[in-house]
Formats: C-alpha cells, sequence, structure tokens
C-alpha cells in the first residue's frame, strides 16, 4: 500500500483532542477509595516513632499504615543491576530512617481523596533530625554524614574507561585547557502527574488483580507486583491507558505502584491514588545533577588529541535505575568526534536528595554540552572558527562501523552504525546560511549589539533491547488487530504502527487497530523508553505482519488453486498475477482460517486462524546523530537574552537513507 514514509493524520488526536481519551484519574471504579501519602519533611532524619492509630479515629478512615503494619515487607526492586554498583533500595514505607524529603513515612485510605489527606494530619511521628548531604562531591568526603549503613563512603558507584593512551597526547599538546561545568539538577513535570488504581477479585480460580498505572512499562509492573505480592503472573493484569507524558519518570517502579495494589488486597475494595503536582515536585525521580573536570589535550590547529573527564553524578538517596545515567554520560561524551585518546572516571554519590533516574536523553545531555564546549574553547584558544574546529574533529563518513573503544552499561562495545556527521553540519549551516549570518555578526557588533551561533552536535544509541513483541491478527470480517507491549505517553505509536503493518501486510491503514499498553494483550512487553519503539516494536510488528501475509498467500494459494508466487496481496485482496477476475478478499481468506476443512490445513502445515506473534531482539544498538543551531542575541547593557533562531535541526539524508535500506532489507529477510 505503500504507507512507509507517507503522511497519515494521527489517530490519537481526535479523542485526545475532543478530551475523550481515559487516563487513570477517569477510571470510575465501584466503591473505590482512596490513598493518601504521610511525607518526610525532613531530608535526613531517624524515625523515633511513627504513630498512625489517630488517623484511624478520623472520618471516613478505613486504615491507616506505617511500615510496621505491612507484612512480610520487602524493598522496592532494582530494576537494572550493575556489577561495579552498590545498590540501594528503599522499603515502600520508610523503615528507620528517611533519606530525602518527601519520602513515603505512612499511608492513609479512607472514603474521599479529601478525608484521606485530613487524616495524615493526625499521623505522629518523631523525628530525630540528622545533618544532610546535599553536594555530591561533600558527600564523598571523608567527614560527610553517612546514608546507608553499607555504603560507609556515600559511594554508589565508581567505573573508569581509558580508549588509548590519553598520558601521552597530554605530552604532545599545543595547549591543554581545563574547565568545571556544572549541571543542575531538575525533574519531568508531565502534565498528567503519576496515578493508580487497583481492583481486586475473587472467583474460582482464585485472586485476580487489576491495576491501571500511568507507566511507561506495564509489563514490568506486572512483574513487581506479581513478586512483591506473591501471585502468579497470569492472575496479574496491568493497563497503562492513556498517559500524559512520561520522559522517563514513568519508567520506574515506586512506592504507591506496591501500596495501592496492596491496600486494595488488604481492604477488600478497590483504591486509587493521584499524585498532586507538589508530590510531584519532591519525589518523581530526577535527573541531569552531574559535576564534569575536565582536561583537553589540543594542536594548534584545533585538532584534539585526548581528553580527562573526573566526574561525579548525584545519585540522590537511592539507585532505582543502577547505573544507566551515568554510563550514559560516559558512553555519550564522544559525541561524533575522533577522539582517540579519552579516560573517564566516573564517581556515583548517594545524596540527601530525591533519587536520579533517566529523565530525557538519560544523562547524555551534560555529556554532550561538556563536549560542544570544548570545542568552543579549543576555538577560542586556537584562534578559530568554531565551525572549522568541529569539521577537523568529525568522524569521517567512511569510517563507520566506528569503534569508540568504549564499553556500554552491559559490557557490549560502543560501535557506532553508520553517519554521515560532516553532512549534517553542512546541511545545518546551508539551512542558516552561515556566510551572511557572519555578515550580520559583524554589523550587529559594530552597533554594540551582542550576537551569537551556539552549536550542539550529538549521538545517540537508540533501539536498545533486549526485545520487544508484537501481535497481528486477522479477524473474519477482515479488520487487522495489532497488539504490542509498547505503551505510548503522546509519540503516536498507534498511527506509526499502523502504518508499518498496513504496509507489510498490504491493507488500508483504516482496517488496522492498535493495542497498547495492556499486559493481557501479549504475554511479554519492555516498555517505551529510550528512543526504542520504531526500531524494536517496528520490527516486531513488521515481521509479525509480514508472517501473516505469507500465511495469507498460502492459504489463497489453496482456494485459487495456483502457486503463492502468483499472488499479490494489496488493499486487503488477494489477486492472481494477470487475471484480475480471480481474487479474494483478506476477510474471505480470515474466514477459511477460522473454521478451515482439515484436510486442507494438514496439507500445507497451516494452524488455524490467520495471526503471526513477533518478538524482535535487537543484537546492537543503532545510532542517530543530529546539529542544532540556535542565533541569540545578548543585550551588554541588562543582559538580556532573545533567541532569533530558536532550532535548526537537520539530519543527514544520507545516514536516513542508510538506515531505511538497513531496516528494509531486515524486514524483507523477515
Amino acid at each position: 500500500m505503500g504507507y512507509i514514509g507517507q503522511a497519515v493524520p494521527r489517530r490519537e488526536d481526535a479523542r485526545l483532542l475532543r478530551g475523550q481519551g481515559l487516563y487513570v484519574a477517569d477510571v470510575d471504579l465501584p466503591g473505590a477509595v482512596h490513598m493518601a501519602v504521610l511525607r518526610s519533611p525532613h531530608a535526613h532524619a531517624h524515625l523515633r516513632s511513627v504513630r498512625v492509630e489517630p488517623a484511624r479515629t478520623q472520618p471516613g478512615v478505613l486504615a491507616a499504615l506505617a511500615f510496621g503494619d505491612l507484612e512480610q515487607p520487602q524493598r522496592l526492586p532494582m530494576l537494572v543491576p550493575h556489577r561495579d554498583l552498590r545498590p540501594q533500595m528503599p522499603y515502600p514505607l520508610a523503615a528507620d530512617k528517611v533519606r530525602y524529603v518527601g519520602e513515603p513515612v505512612a499511608v492513609v485510605v479512607a472514603e474521599s481523596a479529601h478525608l484521606a489527606e485530613d487524616a495524615l494530619e493526625a499521623i505522629e511521628v518523631d523525628y530525630d533530625i540528622q545533618p544532610a548531604v546535599v553536594d555530591a562531591e561533600a558527600a564523598l568526603r571523608p567527614d560527610a554524614p553517612r546514608l546507608h549503613p553499607d555504603a560507609p563512603d556515600n559511594l554508589a558507584a565508581a567505573v573508569t574507561q581509558t580508549v588509548g593512551d590519553p598520558d601521552a597526547a597530554f605530552g604532545e599538546a599545543d595547549a591543554v585547557l581545563r574547565y568545571t561545568y556544572r549541571s543542575g539538577r531538575l525533574s519531568g513535570q508531565p502534565i498528567e502527574t503519576r496515578g493508580v488504581a487497583a481492583r481486586f477479585e475473587r472467583s474460582r480460580v482464585g485472586e485476580s488483580l487489576t491495576v491501571w498505572d500511568a507507566t511507561q512499562s506495564p509489563h514490568t509492573v506486572r512483574r513487581v507486583l506479581a513478586g512483591m505480592l506473591g501471585l502468579p503472573l497470569h492472575s496479574v493484569r496491568v493497563i497503562a491507558p492513556e498517559v500524559g507524558g512520561g520522559f522517563g519518570i514513568k519508567n520506574r517502579f515506586y512506592a504507591e505502584e506496591f501500596l495501592v495494589p496492596y491496600l486494595a488486597r488488604l481492604i477488600g475494595r478497590p483504591v486509587r491514588w493521584i499524585e498532586d503536582r507538589r508530590e510531584d515536585l519532591l519525589t518523581a525521580y530526577q535527573a541531569r545533577e552531574q559535576v564534569h573536570h575536565v582536561e583537553v589535550a589540543a594542536r594548534q590547529d584545533g585538532v584534539i588529541l585526548g581528553l580527562r573527564d573526573r566526574y561525579v553524578v548525584d545519585n540522590g538517596a537511592y539507585s532505582p535505575f543502577g547505573l544507566v545515567v551515568p554510563f550514559n554520560a560516559m558512553t555519550t561524551l564522544p559525541g561524533p568526534y575522533r577522539l582517540a585518546n579519552y579516560q573517564a572516571e566516573m564517581r556515583a554519590a548517594y545524596t540527601n536528595k530525591t533519587p536520579n533516574a533517566p529523565y530525557r536523553a538519560a544523562g547524555r545531555p551534560p555529556a554532550v554540552f561538556v563536549m560542544e564546549r570544548v570545542m568552543d574553547l579549543v576555538a577560542r584558544q586556537c584562534g578559530l572558527d568554531p565551525v572549522e574546529v568541529r569539521r577537523r574533529n568529525l568522524i569521517p563518513s567512511d569510517a563507520f562501523p566506528y569503534r569508540t573503544g568504549l564499553k556500554d552499561r552491559d559490557g557490549s562495545e560502543v560501535v557506532y552504525d553508520s553517519g554521515d556527521y560532516a553532512g549534517c553540519l553542512d546541511d545545518a549551516l546551508r539551512q542558516l546560511d552561515l556566510a551572511a549570518f557572519r555578515r550580520e555578526q559583524a554589523e550587529a557588533r559594530q552597533q554594540g549589539r551582542y550576537l551569537g551561533l551556539g552549536i550542539g552536535c550529538y549521538v545517540e544509541s537508540t533501539g536498545r533491547g533486549p526485545f520487544e513483541g508484537a501481535t497481528v491478527r486477522v479477524d473474519p470480517s477482515g479488520n487487522v488487530l495489532v497488539l504490542t507491549g509498547a505503551a505510548p505517553q503522546g509519540q503516536s505509536h498507534e498511527t506509526t504502527l499502523a502504518q508499518l503493518c498496513a504496509d507489510r501486510l498490504g491493507v488500508p491503514i483504516e482496517t488496522v487497530t492498535v493495542v497498547t499498553g495492556d499486559t493481557d494483550a501479549i504475554p511479554l512487553g519492555i516498555g517505551t523508553f529510550a528512543s526504542r519503539t520504531a526500531v524494536v516494536a517496528g520490527n516486531a510488528v513488521s515481521l509479525a505482519a509480514a508472517q501473516v501475509r505469507d500465511k495469507t498467500l498460502r492459504m489463497a494459494a489453496l482456494l485459487l488453486e495456483v502457486s503463492p508466487d502468483d499472488l499479490v496481496l494489496s488493499a486487503g485482496e488477494v489477486q492472481v498475477r494477470g487475471a484480475p477476475d480471480r481474487r479474494l478478499s483478506l476477510a474471505r481468506v480470515a474466514q477459511v482460517l477460522s473454521a478451515p476443512p482439515p484436510a486442507m490445513l494438514l496439507h500445507e502445515g497451516l494452524e488455524p486462524g490467520l495471526e503471526a506473534t513477533h518478538y524482535y531482539h535487537p543484537t546492537d544498538n543503532t545510532y542517530a546523530s543530529g546539529v542544532h543551531l540556535a542565533v541569540v542575541e545578548v543585550d551588554p547593557r541588562t543582559g538580556g537574552v532573545q533567541t532569533r533562531a530558536a532550532e535548526l535541526l537537520r539530519v543527514s539524508l544520507r545516514q536516513i537513507r542508510y538506515k531505511l535500506q538497513k531496516y528494509t532489507r531486515l524486514t524483507r529477510r523477515g
């Protein structure tokens, strides 16, 4: 049908723009009660006592629990382990100590959210306030307050990687530059805050739990809940309905995701919790806080000979996502540049702050900034144009696959599969018209106006595994259903995956329905994060659709008494080449396969039904790249900043062609 590369309307938009989307807060469960969480106002304190009994007598309260009230409490799981990490994870409710402002201390369940919130005020907590450490470098000093008994130096991890011979490179340099860069802490603020609703039911086959969760990874939530609650996996269903933004902060397992279903089972009624904005600011996992101490060895012609980066990552109080963020900074820093001699020394520190975890590029932006700042500093030192310094250091287009010499966090080599970085930079500068800008810049300076050009080049690993799955099913009406473990938060998976399926299967896109974010739809899934869905879920859909197409042609060949090679499937119909009157609808093929003559299936080795499931396992990451340009004017009198051209982004057309050709070859082989 040729849907790949075509512009098609986003199919999600109609319901979302009309307010017809279903979010967790919209899930109406009869008899539902509400959970509220008492959170620590202190960054670091021992808990002498937590008395929840006064809250139990408040109006409308059904339950009030502290750590001691939990049955066989378990720590929250650390989702991404690493051999170099000293993991520290909290209990759902603080046991003997709080380590950041906002850490859950107790919960109340009441008939309404207002009554639950009011009852929190009756809980009596005796805090023994301790000195807090709020600076990562200070946390690693011998005299710093200690957060965890089994991490006496507050060190979460220390990793060093060395490529080439940095010492020799610094010995040969014409110039050695040093600078320190600090990246501030931030938090993701999706329009929809986090939320969970849960219902337990009993039937003749035992307990079943259904959870509605604003999560990016419903299958992960299902697996964790089954383990923590001691339930068979098949008894737990997790649904991620509409998710109003995620950005990484909803790709975790938080205390509330355990507490809501735990309380639903305890009380025997559905329980719901919708985070307010203050809670979101305090407790949704945060990101980016890093300090980089950089040394650069350069020749007078602007070529970088070597780079050393000693950096510290503020891990916050716990390690919910392992070393993903620190490792991403280490492996991303070289970017599109030849960095033959590179040493990165990373230390991650525990501090009395909200835990650090991936958010929007997961540790990469500070690293990219470091490298781009290096380019500008070298240009200034050598008296060269920053554009020219970048050109002299870019990896050439004939060097791929390019081995960086680094190891990723899973131990695999970081090897760039393809790219045309110089072409990408040239495309962006052509759009800007660099020569015209330089003339304007010179004229502005004569007028006392400060006009500058910012350049940012990056390489980002995408398409990370371990897998994603898809089922493609054609029902007897001829309509097509796509089921996948991917769980969108606004990225338009329904449209993208429908395009892929329609193109590969040869059906009108209008006949394809995509179901995401439901663990009952497909047994296994990973989720949506790390720029992976188009590659991993997209290939799963494409290959499953190809299998359905193959089965369709084999079945139609029997019915039309021709070879499958003589058939064409297009627009939802199977036709004999050169004989347009000899045709079958896809619906008719699905009908026959729904109730087939047994001998026909036995003859061809066909299973009943017209569907296929495929799990796609990428063996390597794929590496995207791009260039951002920003024209900025600064008023020297007031310091006011005005962005003239907010962003120009051009991705190399040659790289896109290469990726599409590689992708097409792969799916056709499937």
